[in-house]
C-alpha cells in the first residue's frame, strides 16, 4: 500500500473513531412523556380521581400538574425528573392566570411558559416549559410537518412502583 493511500486510510479512520465518540457523547432526543386527561401516566405529576387536572406541564428537569379537589381547592403535584423526588402541595390561582405553591419560604410558579422556584422572592430556578397541557383548551392539529409525540416507553426509574397519593 502506498505512503498516502496509508495516511489517507488512517485519517478515514481516526475521522470515524471521533464521530462515534462525539455521537456517544450527545444526549440523546427523548420523546414527550406518556399523557392523559389527568396528567403524566405512571408520575407524580397526574391528578388522582376525583381530582381533576387544570394544567400540567414538563421542563427539562421537573414534571408537575396543578389538580383541583371536589371542593374546589388546588393541589401542585410536582416531580424532579432526575432522581425522582416528589412535592405535593397546596395551591392557589395568581392573578395571571399561573398557579403557585409554597413551603418554608420556597414557591413554586407553574404558568405555560415556565416553572419558577423562589426563595424569599429571589429566583432560584426558573425552568421553560417544553411540554405543556391546559386540558379544555383546543389543541393545535398535527400537521404534516408537526410530528405527533410518542409515549417515552416505561416511566421513570424513580417512579416506577408509583400508585397514587
Amino acid at each position: 500500500m502506498s505512503s498516502s493511500r496509508l495516511s489517507t486510510t488512517r485519517l478515514a479512520i481516526a475521522a470515524a473513531g471521533c464521530s462515534v465518540l462525539l455521537a456517544v457523547g450527545l444526549p440523546l432526543a427523548t420523546a414527550a412523556p406518556a399523557t392523559d386527561g389527568q396528567g403524566y401516566i405512571d408520575s407524580t405529576a397526574r391528578c388522582i380521581t376525583p381530582d381533576t387536572v387544570v394544567v400540567f406541564g414538563s421542563t427539562e428537569s421537573s414534571r408537575v400538574a396543578i389538580c383541583r379537589t371536589p371542593g374546589g381547592q388546588y393541589q401542585y403535584r410536582g416531580v424532579r425528573v432526575r432522581d425522582g423526588s416528589k412535592l405535593i402541595l397546596p395551591a392557589s390561582q395568581s392573578g395571571d392566570g399561573g398557579f403557585v405553591a409554597d413551603t418554608d419560604g420556597v414557591a413554586y410558579m407553574v404558568t405555560a411558559n415556565s416553572l419558577v422556584v423562589t426563595a424569599r422572592n429571589r429566583v432560584i430556578r426558573e425552568e421553560p416549559m417544553v411540554d405543556f397541557h391546559r386540558p379544555g383548551a383546543p389543541e393545535a392539529p398535527a400537521g404534516p410537518s408537526t410530528p405527533t409525540p410518542t409515549p417515552s416507553g416505561p416511566p421513570l426509574p424513580a417512579e416506577v412502583g408509583y400508585s397514587g397519593r
